[in-house]
């Protein structure tokens, strides 16, 4: 268990937080539940409805769509804040790879906390831009690979 100060310092180094005030954080901060994990733990499955956001404070966890990795997330990453806002299925599933302590912030705490301090908001949606630019740039790279080898599979067809 971390100490409310241990819980504010860890906070206000989570990136969609950095840009608070202290007041709002110790807020925040207070009343985000604590959670343990044993390793091989699935914390959320792709498809179950969401409306939390975890925060990775020890361990790692694996974002996964079945078996294929999305991500891997260490200490200070945060994950399931998309469905806080759309209220859709989760997209993927968190399994955790090793024994794990994470914050939870609920919607409705979220919620409470924006009308409070709408900053936080705007933290969230460059989070989510950020993640929706890497999606894109990993999409891009795979249809520019994929493209080399047709075209390099084509030339070898013309040239036989």
């Amino acid at each position: 268990m971390l100490t409310s100060v241990e819980r504010l310092l860890f906070v206000r180094a989570v990136p969609i937080f950095q840009e608070l005030r202290d007041d709002f954080l110790v807020r925040l901060a207070s009343v985000m539940d604590e959670l343990s994990f044993p390793r091989d733990h699935t914390i959320f499955t792709q498809g179950e409805e969401g409306r939390s956001l975890y925060i990775v404070v020890s361990g790692l966890v694996r974002v996964h769509i079945g078996d294929r990795d999305l991500a891997h997330l260490k200490q200070g990453a945060c994950f399931g804040e998309m469905s806080l806002f759309d209220a859709e299925p989760r997209s993927a599933s968190v399994t955790t790879l090793e024994n794990c302590e994470c914050l939870m912030l609920t919607q409705l705490q979220l919620y409470d906390a924006i009308e409070e301090t709408p900053g936080i908001a705007v933290n969230i949606i460059r989070l989510l831009s950020r993640r929706i630019r890497e999606l894109n740039s990993k999409v891009n790279a795979y249809e520019v690979k994929n493209s080399a080898l047709d075209l390099s599979q084509a030339g070898s067809n013309l040239a036989g």
